[in-house]
């Protein structure tokens, strides 16, 4: 059985083998692609947990596979190793001649190939459909909208208004709570920019095992977005890829981190038509050169009254409810320091008490209401859960009832309140109030 170490192994090998390639070493490079990829294929045996790891194995061994074929098609050829003959170079052209001792072409260089696969591979985080939300959908936060739109849909539609020394937001962190709606916000952005290409970047898509390869995803990603401008790049978690510099954090991170600030503001770099979006949960970790980078940095707070009012209407949608307008604003009320997310759970749950009422139901009654199969005919048929003391109630359970005849009770305000009652906020006062410092210190009110 391999080792526990055997993809380290083929790691230090085939890096090794790079070195001696880039010498021009063939025949030690040859061997040590074929030691590694051996290593390798014993590491998706025998170590490789899940098959995203060992998917991630196989490709790096097709591609080492590859330049370890040509560079031993270049070698079998004995004609290429043997010294030319003077009566032979005259019958050979200047470019057979100088084509002998290149062993493979440019276009299958291995720098290349690797290239290649990780823009193959960070084409995935590009968001192929709209989300679907519109800035409507998203209640409060007016001034963090108002500057997305500055950076984002202005420039695109109004190009004209961004010359000379105006220009566009190239940085923008949004930070707070957990579930106030930074993504939310981001999937507004997604949909509402039409002409923008949007990359939702994980820090799966930018974090390897292997050795040299995390800042180089990093470089190819901001590669692809320049190819593809106008681009908004959103990472969420941006804290676990750019939090500040530690004794502990290893040299590749450090590596990454570094080649993230010079692709954002370093020399040379066009940031031009790219927009990079970062979210975070915990600002204060972030190492303070990242922060220089994020020239806008907006605190995405608890919503206020009357955006937890917009949200219950929002979350409530089109359902069946006996909710009034005042009934709206008492919940909204009741629900000081509940983020966005734990309203949505409180009326998630809201919404189920109706069917909870259906399976415990031991009788029915006919009601009318619209057709299940066209909602602009009414039918009186319909069935609904009842009490057993009310008028025309009938003995039934909802498994007896036809599903086109089976109709649930409407949302009550005495539904809310008992899932108001058994959900709670999420979000501590203690980091409130970092919060609320951090932006005093560095940000600005979203």
């Amino acid at each position: 059985m391999a080792s526990s170490s055997a993809v380290q192994k083929g790691i230090d090998l085939v890096t090794k083998a790079t070195e001696e390639d880039k010498n021009k070493n063939y025949e030690e490079a040859l061997r040590l692609y074929e030691q590694g990829v051996e290593y390798f294929l014993d590491a998706v045996k025998y170590e490789a947990q899940g098959e995203r790891a060992r998917e991630c194995i196989r490709a790096k061994c097709l591609l080492y596979l590859d330049r370890a074929d040509k560079l031993k098609e270049y070698l079998k050829n004995d004609e290429k190793k043997k010294p030319v003959e003077d009566g032979e170079a005259n019958s050979k052209s200047d470019d057979e001649k100088n084509s002998r001792f290149v062993p493979v072409a440019c276009d299958c260089d291995l720098d290349d190939l690797e290239k290649k696969q990780m823009q193959e591979k960070l084409k995935g985080a590009i968001v192929q459909e709209q989300p679907h939300v519109k800035w409507s959908d998203v209640a409060g936060l007016e001034v963090a909208k108002e500057a997305l739109k500055e950076a984002v849909i202005l420039p695109i539609e109004f190009p004209h208004l961004f010359r000379g020394k105006r220009i566009p937001w190239n940085g923008i962190l949004l930070f707070g709570p957990p579930g106030t709606g930074k993504s939310y916000l981001a999937k507004a952005v997604a949909t509402e920019a039409n002409n923008c290409t949007f990359f939702s970047v994980s820090l799966s898509d930018l974090v390897s095992k292997w050795v040299g390869e995390s800042e180089k995803l990093v470089r190819n990603l901001f590669e692809l977005a320049r190819q593809h401008k106008p681009t908004i790049i959103f990472i969420d978690g941006i804290d676990f890829f750019c939090s500040s510099h530690s004794d502990n954090e290893s040299e590749s991170a450090r590596r990454a981190k570094t080649e993230f600030l010079v692709q954002m503001q370093g020399v040379g770099k066009d940031m031009d038509g790219i927009l990079v979006l970062g979210a975070t949960n915990i600002p204060w970790v972030l190492d303070a050169a990242i922060r220089r980078r994020f020239e806008k940095r907006m605190y995405i707070a608890l919503p206020k009254e009357d955006a937890r009012l917009d949200m219950f209407k929002l979350h409530l949608g089109n359902t069946r409810h006996q909710l009034s307008d005042e009934d709206i604003k008492v919940l909204a009320a009741k629900t000081e320091g509940y983020s966005g997310a734990d309203i949505s759970i409180v009326v998630r749950d809201a919404l189920m008490q109706p069917i909870r009422k259906v399976q415990s139901a031991t009788h029915l009654k006919k009601v009318s209401g619209p057709s299940s199969t066209d909602p602009d005919v009414i039918v009186n048929d319909l069935l609904t859960p009842c009490s057993p003391s009310e008028s025309g109630a009938v003995e039934m359970a909802w498994k007896d009832v036809p599903s086109d005849k089976l109709v649930e009770p409407p949302v009550t305000m005495w539904d809310m309140l008992r899932s108001l009652a058994n959900s709670k906020r999420t979000v501590d006062d203690d980091d409130i109030i970092k919060f609320k410092k951090f932006m005093e210190n560095f940000g600005q009110e979203g």
